[in-house]
């Protein structure tokens, strides 16, 4: 099984953590013990600590990280001789954590500032502990208890908390333990009479104050909510076990549903911590149930034994979204604890998600992509972190908002975020905003736009004929903030790809990512399957030249095929754009120069087919954007120079079910090396071929790129490993002769909408499986050799519009008002460039 798994499980090893919950490390002359990182007793009991299951699995760990014997005292004697600073680093580079957030309200001896923990982790951010805060003002700003009333106590509570917020950018959060104090059964409704009382009696019990009253707690929680509201920062609340202070019985999560229940703080984002052991299940349950309720599993691991740490985290995934539950480690006074916590948290989180793929819960692919949530992405969007990469390092630097009053960009007058959407005629588009906007509305209701926009051609920002698309009508373009990065190459801006509503809950059927959507849910619910898919991208380079007076692009480079030059003369361009698309979380497996003067290849990891969309987006984002920054232009133009070799998008298709790819044969009996749900599939796609390609191949240049002997699938016919079929099965290094993991369509363009042209490959391959349809023989020779025995596909665009008119298949699947859409824009495509031969060599600036 750990074969089967072995995609999960680098990913989860590899992927940069957020810790998004932890404490100060302490000095080595600390009067805190360090047998007390192992275990939540003090005092007596914890001479028992070391007889737990929980430390001696932790001390063989420490030990053999720091190659000891398994003993205390070897180990704690290897502290003394190596020096804090060194096995504080050795801790946080194995733990390969990239940002963490530390509550420093804990009392700890001899504590370092957050300041100091800059050194060992790239950004450290601030928890701001309700309770220290109320302690500290009532001991510091006037010691004289006479003197305070509860509406003087208010006015200082409230004017730290606002001051530190505002003045101090790494807080990205508050923090409650009223668990520790009264119990988490909050009266937000506590009346100024009980709280008042409140405050005297805590005031009567001298100094240093200590808040336990429940009364006062409750208060002081309410005014928490209420500045959390208002500064739109999230609420982490302790839940389930501790230390010997708090009564495990007021600490669980289903006292707070008078809170929850709350209208006033309906927006208030509050996360659960340490997986609210031993009442898990109700902590998935309320994060089921409840929007704003979000789940941390930090502490629980690694201070349970393996089976508590596992089924602690999948009691929380019983429920609970996966976008919901976040990872923390609640390391504390010892860098060893940050190292566990990180350590059994990968190895955990592998065994839930892979028991999750084994049942049936999960497929492979969405294992991986929860990970990624877990482990960084849902505390990113969470705490309104801004992931920003330097590409002079290897790696993610990642930092918080300067202003917490709105999230995710900075909030001055050059601060924006782009909302983008691709049209028909496969244009990337962007309407930017002023980051205040954004969070304030747009994030929620969008911004309007004309219908018109998906009736656009690629000559002019006019309505197509026929397109039944004109200026009157607006819809509502919403931003995906599961989609919402921000801008490697402007770190001062954000970016979101967008879906388009008639009105909120209300899809457009225009819309190419729900189009894509919609049918990627006919495959699910109709064969359990999911399609992959991954895209080679194949652009130009051009620089700027002034001849004769005229302004012209030309190639930056004149290399031939895998050039060491070429690469060495984009190398400093590829230095910025692969770690732009890391830091969108984007694989690039590989890049090198292409056939073309000036062309390059870039291939990207293959993932679930709406995100591999949405990769291509950004991906084309970032080759042109990186590129102008260095004073080049990048083009994906299918045929930039018509005296050269074109650049087309090659899309490697594969089938999943249950976390397994479906397409391969299961042995070498199949003489095609596919199985018999793979080879449905692909014998709808090629059936399908010729209408698909006014999709995929939406312009009449990328006509001029499907030529024979280009290596651009000229011909309506497949083959394995043959490069010049229009579609051919893959056999990647590793797999067994014979054996095909995945099918690649050569067609595939620059110039088309990525969603668009999945939703209808995917369509295409539902009508094989629907049918049944089989494969003809493959064809194991150039096909321009045997080109009487076979049919080209479509050689101009007025052909492939022709058989879209007549499929369908598609115009069922993809939507009749769409494929009307579609067949306008590409007719008037036809019409203008006939009448404008030369009209072409303008696109570069379009694509």
């Amino acid at each position: 099984m750990e074969l089967e798994f072995k995609e999960l499980k680098e990913a989860i090893e590899e992927v940069e953590l957020v810790d998004a919950h932890g404490h100060n490390l302490v000095a080595l002359d600390s009067s805190f013990p360090f047998v007390g990182t192992f275990s939540e007793a003090n005092g007596d009991a914890l001479t028992f600590a070391p007889h737990s299951l929980s430390f001696k699995r932790n001390l063989r760990e420490i030990a053999q990280l720091y190659g000891t014997q398994v003993s205390l005292e070897a180990i704690e004697e290897h502290r003394k001789t190596s020096g804090l600073d060194s096995f504080t680093t050795k801790c946080f580079q194995e733990a390969r954590i990239s940002a963490l957030l530390i509550d420093d309200g804990l009392k700890l001896d001899k504590k370092h500032d957050i300041e100091w923990h800059r050194n060992f982790v790239p950004f450290v951010g601030r928890v701001l502990r309700i309770e220290t805060l109320a302690e500290q003002i009532l001991d510091e700003e006037c010691p004289d208890a006479s003197s305070w009333s509860l509406d003087s106590f208010t006015r200082a509570f409230c004017w730290f908390t606002l001051t530190d917020v505002t003045l101090v950018p790494e807080i990205v959060a508050l923090k409650t333990i009223a668990a520790y104090r009264s119990g988490l059964d909050i009266d937000t409704h506590v009346s100024k009479e009980v709280a008042e009382k409140g405050l005297a009696e805590v005031l009567q019990a001298g100094s240093p104050v200590r808040i336990g009253n429940k009364g006062l707690i409750d208060y002081i929680v309410t005014c928490c909510l209420e500045l959390a509201e208002r500064c739109d920062l999230p609420l982490q609340i302790h839940t389930g076990f501790g230390d010997r202070d708090l009564d495990l019985r007021l600490s669980n999560p289903l006292h707070l549903r008078s809170l929850l229940e709350d209208k006033r703080f309906a927006k208030c984002r509050i996360v659960l911590l340490h997986a609210a052991y031993p009442f898990s299940k109700e902590a998935s349950f309320l994060s089921s149930v409840y929007t704003q309720v979000y789940l941390d599993f930090g502490l629980a691991v690694p201070k349970l034994s393996v089976h508590g740490m596992v089924s602690s985290v999948k009691e929380l995934l019983d429920l609970a979204p996966t976008k919901k539950v976040m990872f923390s480690t609640d390391g504390y006074a010892s860098p060893e604890t940050y190292y566990l916590g990180a350590k059994k948290a990968r190895e955990i989180i592998f065994l839930v998600l892979r028991d999750a793929c084994a049942s049936g819960d999960l497929l492979l692919m969405e294992a991986i992509d929860a990970a990624k949530d877990i482990f960084s992405r849902n505390s990113i969007e969470f705490y309104k972190l801004n992931l920003n990469t330097n590409s002079s390092t290897p790696r993610s630097i990642i930092s918080p908002t300067v202003e917490m009053k709105e999230p995710d960009v900075q909030e001055d007058s050059s601060s924006f975020v782009r909302i983008i959407w691709v049209d028909t005629s496969g244009q990337q588009r962007c309407r930017a905003v002023h980051a205040h906007r954004f969070n304030k509305s747009v994030k929620k209701n969008g911004v309007g736009l004309t219908v018109v926009t998906m009736g656009m051609t690629s000559f002019a920002d006019g309505p197509a004929e026929e397109s039944n698309l004109t200026g009157v009508g607006e819809i509502r373009l919403i931003p995906d903030l599961s989609t919402k990065q921000t801008i490697p190459w402007t770190k001062q801006e954000s970016m979101v790809l967008a879906d388009m509503y008639l009105k909120p809950g209300e899809a457009w059927e225009y819309c190419p990512r729900e189009t894509l959507r919609r049918v990627t849910k006919v495959l699910k619910d109709e064969f359990d399957l999911v399609m992959n898919a991954g895209f080679e991208n194949e652009f130009y380079i051009l620089k700027n030249v002034v001849r004769e007076g005229k302004e012209e692009y030309v190639p930056f480079d004149f290399g031939p095929y895998c050039s060491a030059s070429s690469f060495d003369a984009a190398s400093q361009i590829f230095h910025d754009i692969v770690p732009a698309l890391e830091s969108l979380n984007i694989t690039v497996e590989q890049f090198h120069a292409e056939s073309g003067k000036g062309q390059f290849e870039l291939s990207l990891g293959h993932t679930v087919s709406s995100h591999a969309a949405d990769n291509l987006v950004y991906t084309r984002e970032v080759i042109r954007s990186v590129s102008r920054k260095h004073g080049l232009l990048a083009t994906f133009v299918p045929k930039y120079d018509l005296c050269d070799i074109g650049s087309g998008s090659h899309v490697h298709l594969s089938l999943w079910k249950n976390g397994e790819n479906v397409f391969p044969a299961s042995d070498k009996s199949s003489s095609l090396g596919i199985s018999s749900i793979g080879e449905e599939f692909m014998a709808g796609v090629l059936f399908h071929l010729p209408s698909i390609v006014a999709i995929i191949a939406p312009l009449p240049n990328s006509y001029d790129r499907l030529q024979p002997n280009t290596w651009s699938g000229a011909f309506h016919c497949w083959g394995k490993e043959n490069r010049e079929a229009a579609i051919r099965t893959a056999s990647p290094p590793g797999c067994p002769d014979g054996i095909f993991t995945n099918f690649e369509i050569k067609s595939f363009d620059g110039s088309a909408n990525p969603h668009l042209g999945l939703a209808a490959i995917m369509a295409a391959g539902i009508d094989g499986l629907r049918r049944h349809l089989k494969l003809p023989s493959p064809i194991d020779v150039n096909p321009a050799d045997v080109a009487a025995t076979l049919s080209r596909l479509p050689e101009s665009l007025s052909e492939a519009v022709e058989a879209l008119d007549k499929d369908e298949v598609l115009h069922e699947l993809l939507g009749q008002k769409l494929v009307v859409a579609i067949k306008a824009v590409r007719k008037s495509e036809v019409e203008y460039y006939s009448k404008n031969p030369d009209a072409y060599k303008q696109l570069i600036h379009r694509y």
